[in-house]
């Protein structure tokens, strides 16, 4: 018998395979290697130069003035008046820890509100609540116009940062007539409460604000960070009963980030998955402290958080002391979850990725699928945040849908806003960024509906005008999907995390077997407040409270010090020198941050990427791949929509000329949107038609012409035999239209065109050289 070949031998292939994928795998770990060592060599001689600088800077100053005992004295007196103002300020953030303790932490939201809904009195109760914003005599709030929800984030803090200060959220919301409405939570759960609850309650609260305002459209829901998949949640499995949606800063694609930015998403895989997670709830006798996941926020930053945000305010003790205890506020605010709630969020979310993909369940009957949301979604996120970055808070699109034809198909529309540089609690209490990008979303709200379903990037230009208040362009910009997926480096990485799932539901099944018996037994009532009292932030907090016997001398030494204060010079060699040594201490915190950062990068290849690791989570990518394998084109809505390309009325070819014209554009002003939802809404024959038939009209028109773009026009002549109904229809699309000289080529084309497939040629109808823009 011949010997057979040894290519032949399965297990010598599966062998040979095995090499050479740990020889691809070595060659990454050795890529990322160099692009650490590379990218921390710059990061060290940027800041290196920086210093050097700076250091020069003051050298220079203190040649050009010398110091001399009098500077040394002024800032000695300086700095110890500083330091006695600045530990006066730790007293005062201590105490109003403990005051806010004392009064059951209520939001921080800086307007007067009343409870609508309490949670906790419901059938299936939860320690949610809905408020009304109370708005004040500046406030010309219309109960006709759209009411907003805004549900603020549970994960750790409490709620009120979407109403933290005027410039907010809710005051934007406030100042543009809109009846305005808060989620917020308590700190402690109720027993037994889940997500589904939580879930089920938000919706009842929607179907409150609903009953309250019947002449309204339906209320638009806003979603800060956690709030957001929250948000979604509601949304996927309550279709008819929002309006649009605001995402900020809100993650929903857990694994995607970019290589060296992102490192907090490699933490579930370094932990062991969801194991501490339950530890910890375990040990706090069935209760998750959400102090956990502040500690975690906090060393994404270190330098910030434990360095520079506490110099600042010991520089400048009374330019930064009320902005400081404003803050502390809402960040020393802890709130917990129950043991169900927070594995469901770190199964289905953080590790588990379940959610963007499909595959989470809310409870055992219901799976959350994104794409049943009907609702229009706006998603605003930051090249600054690294808590969320940009590709978390964006990917779950590519996850959800396709391509950019899919999401029409479903007729969705999903605009995606991209801020450059503001950092994630930027997005909600930046004052800069609530007058220009939360105006501007709030101002599109009204009229978004009009919108054509697709994929579309909203565009915010700026034009200074000569009495110093801006003016803010707004355009949506159509997108591919191919063109969102640039906004990450690359997604070939998420595969490692898909192990890391596997491994974690492996590691779960053995604590919950094995382990979880006992440390159930360990986390008694004692035990579960030991841990809550002896957490590091929290023992900073009460530490310089005035309970502290030492720090009864504050007040009165404080009151001392402010009547004899006398501040050194801006330009004191040693204040210069101060500053030049603070900037050292958080360069060095931050060149730590880098180094840890790569490290924990590194480790993560090191464990994740290789054969064992990659095919142990290979069922996961292989189920998931296989949902998404079917032509559009058979989809029954496509065959329907593409069966009556010929066919429809006076009010579908109107809309088909509208969303063709906005395809010529490749943009929609916000300008003409606003011309299109004023001729849907209020002119006959489309005022008659109610929202639902509207929707219904525009999405299969989108996928004629998104698919048959030819076909679509060049059967227009059908759809309107009639010479007067082709001669309204042409006056309303150049109404929308506008000016000629600010049409685009193609839309002066397409016009053309329409107006030779009308026979219209000579009789009269021209595009307006003056319709207001």
């Amino acid at each position: 018998m011949t010997k057979p070949a040894l290519s032949m031998v399965p297990s010598a292939e599966r062998f040979r395979d095995s090499v050479i994928e740990t020889t691809e795998a070595r060659r990454r770990y050795q890529e990322l290697e160099r692009f650490h060592l590379e990218n921390l060599q710059r990061l060290m001689e940027r800041r290196s130069g920086d210093i050097t600088a700076k250091a020069r800077a003051v050298g220079e100053a203190v040649q050009a003035h010398p110091p001399d005992a009098s500077a040394w004295m002024e800032y000695c007196i300086d700095w110890w008046q500083r330091g006695v103002l600045f530990g006066d300020i730790l007293r005062r953030r201590s105490d109003n820890y403990v005051a806010h303790l004392a009064a059951g932490e209520p939001p921080v939201l800086a307007f007067d509100y009343e409870i609508i809904v309490d949670g906790r009195t419901l059938d299936r109760p939860v320690n949610y609540a809905l408020v009304r914003v109370i708005p004040g005599p500046e406030h010309d709030v219309q109960p006709y116009r759209r009411p907003y929800m805004i549900v603020d984030p549970r994960a750790g803090h409490g709620p009120g940062i979407g109403g933290f200060k005027d410039d907010s959220q809710v005051g934007v919301a406030l100042r543009d007539g809109h009846p305005t409405y808060v989620v917020i939570f308590f700190p402690q759960p109720e027993p037994q409460q889940t997500l589904a609850d939580v879930t089920a309650a938000e919706a009842i609260f929607v179907r409150t604000i609903r009953e309250r305002h019947p002449d309204s459209q339906r209320p638009a829901v806003v979603g800060n960070c956690q709030g957001g998949w929250g948000v979604m949640l509601l949304a996927a499995t309550n279709p008819d009963i929002t309006g649009p949606l605001v995402l900020n800063g809100a993650p929903l694609a857990y694994w995607s980030g970019e290589q060296g930015k992102n490192p907090m998403r490699y933490m579930g895989g370094l932990l062991g998955g969801i194991v501490p997670a339950l530890l910890a709830a375990d040990l706090g006798n069935g209760k998750f402290d959400g102090a956990n996941l502040v500690m975690n926020f906090e060393t994404l930053s270190p330098g910030n958080v434990w360095w520079k945000k506490y110099y600042d305010v010991f520089a400048a003790p009374e330019a930064q002391a009320e902005r400081f205890l404003e803050f502390e506020r809402w960040w020393g605010g802890y709130y917990f979850m129950n043991e169900s709630e927070i594995r469901w969020i770190v199964e289905n979310l953080f590790v588990g990725n379940k959610l963007a993909r499909g595959q989470a369940f809310l409870d055992a009957h219901t799976r959350v699928d994104l794409t049943k949301v009907k609702s229009p979604i706006v998603v605003f996120a930051s090249h600054g945040d690294n808590i969320t970055p940009v590709p978390q808070a964006v990917n779950w699109i590519a996850d959800c849908y396709r391509d950019e034809h899919e999401i029409k198909v479903h007729g969705q529309r999903i605009i995606y806003l991209i801020h450059p540089t503001v950092g994630h609690l930027g997005i909600f209490v930046s004052a800069k960024v609530a007058k220009s990008q939360h105006t501007e979303i709030s101002s599109v709200m009204q009229m978004i509906e009009a919108l054509a379903p697709g994929l579309f990037e909203m565009v915010i230009t700026k034009e200074e005008l000569h009495d110093g208040e801006p003016i803010y362009h707004v355009a949506f910009e159509e997108r591919t999907m191919a063109q969102l997926l640039e906004l990450d480096d690359k997604r070939d990485d998420e595969s490692m995390f898909a192990a890391v799932k596997r491994l974690s539901e492996l590691n779960a099944l053995v604590y919950d077997t094995w382990f979880r018996p006992f440390v159930q037994a360990m986390g008694t009532p004692e035990v579960a407040k030991a841990l809550v009292d002896s957490n590091p932030l929290r023992v900073q907090r009460r530490a310089f409270s005035s309970q502290n016997p030492m720090m009864a001398w504050l007040p009165w030494l404080t009151q001392s010090v402010a009547a004899q204060r006398k501040q050194a010079a801006a330009d004191n060699p040693f204040v210069r020198m101060e500053h030049l040594w603070a900037d050292m201490i958080e360069g060095a915190w931050d060149s730590w941050r880098d180094t840890r950062d790569a490290t924990a990068e590194l480790t993560f290849q090191t464990i994740y990427d290789n054969p064992y690791m990659l095919r142990l989570g290979l069922p996961e990518l292989d189920y998931w791949l296989k949902q998404r394998e079917l032509d559009l084109r058979t989809l029954p809505d496509v065959r329907e929509a593409l069966g009556g390309l010929r066919d429809g009325s006076y009010v579908d070819a109107v809309v088909r000329m509208l969303i063709l014209m906005a395809k010529s554009r490749g943009a929609v002003r916000r300008s003409r949107l606003a011309r299109s939802q004023e001729i849907l809404m209020s002119r006959a024959p489309f005022s008659s038609l109610s929202r639902q038939a509207m929707n219904q009209v525009i999405r299969q028109q989108t996928v004629i012409v998104d698919f048959e773009p030819e076909l679509a026009i060049d059967a227009l002549p059908a759809m309107l035999p009639d010479l007067q109904e082709r001669r309204d229809a042409m006056a309303l699309i150049e109404e929308v239209a506008g000016a000629r000289a600010e049409m685009a080529p193609g839309t002066i084309a397409l016009l053309a065109r329409f107006t030779s497939l009308f026979d219209l040629d000579g009789d009269g109808v021209s595009t307006s050289e003056t319709a207001a823009s």
